[in-house]
């Protein structure tokens, strides 16, 4: 059995994300995406937020796995059986940085190989960065993240920059 782990922060899960993990899914026998624990930055998810918020926009892909990591990814590639990162790019900003991670994961595993793929033309501008700003400011998500979980996006923005829920004011 073929697998590949997708890794990221997914703080949000962003459409370009999903498409990345559906198109694996087709590719590989599975797919692990793995949410990494940065305990250097504060996100706007907190770990198990933002891996229930992917197995709720994933729920219809039968072979994907969604587990959380901290430390080195060559270990949890060890620990999966695997040897394979799947990584998704947007820009050439992006392949610059990944490529610099690629390397250095072959410096530290020579078997360890990234497979980077294109995102999709219509997601790519979109980031979990910019799906925040425009939720923190209002503007709609719709079309930017699975639909299934604009609602949570919406809610915690909400709660968390206004100190509101549901109407009342947090103490």
């Amino acid at each position: 059995m073929k697998s590949a782990i997708y890794p990221g922060s997914f703080d949000p899960i962003t459409n370009g994300h999903l498409d990345v993990i559906e198109r694996g899914a087709r590719i590989f026998d599975k797919i692990i995406v793995a949410v990494l624990i940065n305990v250097e930055k504060k996100g706007l998810f907190d770990i198990e937020e933002r891996v229930e918020l992917i197995k709720k926009a994933t729920q219809g892909i039968g072979n994907v796995e969604i587990i959380s990591f901290e430390g080195l990814l060559i270990d949890l590639l060890k620990q999966k059986e695997t040897n394979i990162i799947l990584k998704g790019l947007r820009t050439v900003m992006d392949f610059e940085y990944e490529l610099q991670m690629a390397l250095m994961n072959n410096k530290l595993d020579k078997e360890v190989e990234t497979l980077f793929m294109a995102t999709a033309t219509e997601t790519s501008f979109v980031s979990s960065s910019a799906v925040k700003q425009v939720a923190k400011f209002g503007g709609s998500i719709e079309g930017l993240v699975p639909s299934n979980i604009v609602d949570d996006i919406e809610r915690k923005i909400n709660r968390d920059d206004r100190g509101v829920v549901n109407g009342q004011t947090r103490n």
